[in-house]
């Protein structure tokens, strides 16, 4: 079993003037992938390094399997780390990348060999010991930087944005294949990323921050169709924010109105693009400003009177064209005020 514990870790920075980490408590449970999505400074870096014992937390404690490593130095901690950047060593080849920590770690000679082979098996990459590194593509490059972590039978994987610097089918290749390897091993993950694509597509929890804080924790469906805030509503996926007054049950905005039975006053409404039906309609609420086929569906993008910018989602792109007016229709909305959700439906 291993199971990581986050209690009330806080990290400061610059003497006290910025805060990286602010109260954060997280448990990982034994086999679980959590990413960790966010926008820049929002601190989900720098957590993981204070898991992998690259930072030390301000405050607050980290255990795995009840044992508190707080304090512990990398190389003391039953963790391994994917880099971002790769950090592999470009004067040694793949094999002595991977034999390298074992044998600070007295591994037998014949046990390294074994070891080393299995995790280049399992990573896509075998055969390749014998490769420099500066001879392989950077989507070789960043499995042979998985399997020197995988080699360690580390308890808990962390990884750092390890796919930000390929191109888009490569990312996408690899994450599937970093899950498949994940679920096949059952190794606790913890997976910094600011892809929503990557943590929609292989998180069992995703963990979405904002300023150290945790804004909302839930299963990557639970992220997308049920926002707790504003924030994760516009952060996750794309979404139409529109601010506006609510009056005796009837949301309104310059040219828009919908039905909302909440209390009256201000609120935000959050309508998804493919939650949000558009029909030609002379007189409509809304003017067509550009339409995007992209093959599968279309994407339009609609101004209503006081220039606010929607998205809608369409099947037939075809039958729409800039200039035309349409009558909008939502089919499922949600309402937030005071940072807060007031209403799904």
């Amino acid at each position: 079993m291993s199971v990581l514990k986050i209690s009330d870790v806080t990290k400061v920075f610059a003497a006290g003037q910025v805060v990286a980490v602010d109260t954060f408590s997280l448990d990982v449970a034994d086999g679980e992938l959590v990413c960790l999505l966010g926008p820049s400074g929002s601190g989900k870096s720098t957590l993981l390094r204070m898991v992998g014992g690259f930072e030390r937390p301000s405050s607050g404690a980290i255990t795995i399997d009840g044992e508190d490593i707080t304090y512990l130095p990398p190389e003391k901690r039953p963790t391994g780390m994917v880099f971002q950047s790769h950090a592999l060593w470009t004067h040694m080849n793949v094999f002595k990348n991977l034999a390298f920590g074992l044998k600070l770690r007295r591994v037998p000679a014949d046990e390294i060999k074994r070891r080393v082979e299995n995790v280049l098996e399992l990573v896509g990459l075998g055969g390749y010991g014998t490769r420099q590194v500066t001879q392989l593509s950077g989507g070789q490059q960043q499995r042979v930087a998985l399997a020197r972590s995988l080699v360690l039978e580390p308890k808990i994987l962390l990884l750092d944005e390890p796919f930000a610097s390929l191109d888009q089918h490569l990312r996408e290749r690899l994450r599937e294949e970093v899950r498949d390897i994940q679920q096949r091993l059952k190794i606790t993950t913890l997976f910094v990323t600011h892809g929503q694509d990557e943590a929609l597509s292989m998180a069992d929890r995703i963990v979405v921050m904002r300023d150290g804080r945790t804004e909302q924790i839930d299963r990557p469906d639970m992220v997308y169709r049920d926002p707790l805030t504003p924030f994760v509503a516009g952060f996750i996926g794309t979404m139409n924010l529109i601010e506006g007054q609510v009056a005796n049950g009837v949301f309104t905005r310059p040219g828009m109105s919908v039905p909302l039975p909440v209390d009256d006053g201000p609120a935000i409404l959050a309508v998804r693009p493919e939650a949000l039906d558009i029909a030609a309609a002379e007189g409509g609420e809304a003017r067509v400003h550009r339409v995007t086929d992209y093959g599968t569906h279309g994407l339009v993008d609609l101004d209503l009177g006081d220039g606010t910018r929607l998205k809608a989602m369409v099947s037939h792109p075809d039958l729409f064209q800039p200039g035309q007016n349409v009558h909008l229709t939502p089919r499922a909305v949600a309402a937030y005020r005071d940072n807060a959700q007031i209403y799904r439906g």
